[in-house]
């Protein structure tokens, strides 16, 4: 590793603790909105593919997660471990939103992780289902930004 390379621990391989670890930290990350902010956990060059979307590079995920997050209003997202190896890590996920029309949605999906030796992700796969739902059946009730310690997790939510 270079001195001035870019680094975010925990660093592969990963163990099992490390492994939640990054996968709770990219789940705050998300949480903020804040496309370049989470944009930075990425290689410059990170190659996405998101549902039907493919994205190549930090400019392009930050483009990529301020349309994402202008259209899916209220935002909230939970990430849970699937597995992991060395330096790959499989993550499921649910996240609610609605949109401008007041609509809401769950949407769940699967991502395939695979990061540098900095811990930078350089590749992302990500397979994604909506479902609507009304706004009486929202599970993720916490306050903009971090999921409180307390909240429950996606195994805990029964999802």
């Amino acid at each position: 590793m270079s001195d001035t390379a870019e680094v975010r621990p925990p660093l592969p391989p990963f163990t099992r603790e490390t492994a939640i670890q990054k996968v709770r930290a990219a789940e705050d990350a998300w949480n903020t909105r804040d496309p370049k902010r989470v944009a930075l956990a990425y290689t410059p060059q990170s190659v996405w593919r998101n549902r039907a979307e493919f994205i190549t590079g930090r400019e392009a995920i930050a483009e990529f997660l301020s349309r994402k997050w202008a259209r899916e209003l209220d935002y909230r997202l939970i990430k849970e471990l699937w597995a992991f190896t060395e330096n790959r890590i499989a993550v499921r996920f649910a996240y609610e939103c609605h949109d401008d029309s007041g609509n809401w949605f769950r949407s769940y999906g699967n991502e395939n992780w695979e990061f540098d030796e900095n811990g930078l992700m350089a590749r992302r796969f990500a397979s994604i289902n909506d479902l609507p739902i009304a706004a009486k059946d929202r599970l993720f009730h916490w306050p903009p930004g971090r999921r409180p310690d307390d909240h429950p997790g996606l195994s805990d939510l029964g999802l």
